[in-house]
């Protein structure tokens, strides 16, 4: 049964989900129709919303809802079967750490340049999506980024980009932050970020994977 607990003044506090099968019949025969044979949780419509929002068609169809309201949650047909795919989703963007890193192959040809001048490697984190490729540095490239895996984007940027970004060295444009506390060196990340970006990489294939199947879903 839903439940109310006292919030703050007295006031009654009620959850926005609720799993109780009386309210849900009530309120929408439909619905427990299709997933009377097992019970749903609320996890189980956390994991169907969530694949909804990644569901390629929804988003085209509602793109420009999408940006000026809050979005409205579809009933597909098969409600276990957009549920599995939001958990497999949520496993993949939460837990990213934890995924197995894909197989990038690694190019280390040595900067005598920099190295004779007693200088780091120069930091580029630059990417070339048309070669599958990640230049880390005047040394250091990584290889075989597969193509589906830049079509995973976080907002206008492919996650692996988004990734780049985030470890470039950017010099602060106030002279006292430039002075006192611009220490930030790619050199001292760059393994962390070759893990990192492995392990990004097997998340936006894995996504893109499981978005595709979305697209061919029934509705």
């Amino acid at each position: 049964m839903s439940q109310t607990r006292s919030g703050i003044h007295g006031l009654r506090v009620k959850p926005a989900m609720t799993t109780d099968a009386s309210a849900m019949k009530a309120g929408a025969p439909a619905v427990t129709n299709r997933v009377s044979a097992r019970a749903v949780t609320k996890e189980a419509i956390f994991h169907y919303c969530y694949a909804v929002l990644h569901d390629p068609l929804y988003r085209e169809k509602y793109a420009q809802n999408l940006k000026r309201e809050f979005p409205r949650i579809p009933f597909y047909a098969d409600f276990w079967q957009w549920a599995t795919w939001g958990e497999a989703l949520m496993q993949l963007h939460i837990g990213y750490e934890q995924v197995a890193p894909f197989a990038l192959s690694r190019a280390d040809a040595p900067d005598a340049k920099a190295r004779a001048a007693g200088l780091q490697p120069k930091a580029m984190l630059r990417a070339d999506t048309a070669a599958g490729s990640i230049a880390l540095d005047s040394e250091t490239t990584l290889r075989g980024v597969p193509s589906e895996a830049w079509t995973y984007k976080l907002g206008n940027r492919s996650a692996i980009e988004w990734v780049l970004d985030q470890y470039k060295e950017k010099k602060p444009k106030d002279p006292t932050v430039r002075e006192k506390f611009d220490t930030y060196r790619f050199c001292d990340y760059k393994e962390k970020v070759v893990d990192l970006l492995q392990r990004v990489t097997t998340v936006s294939v894995e996504t893109v994977r499981i978005t595709e199947a979305m697209a061919k879903a029934s509705r």
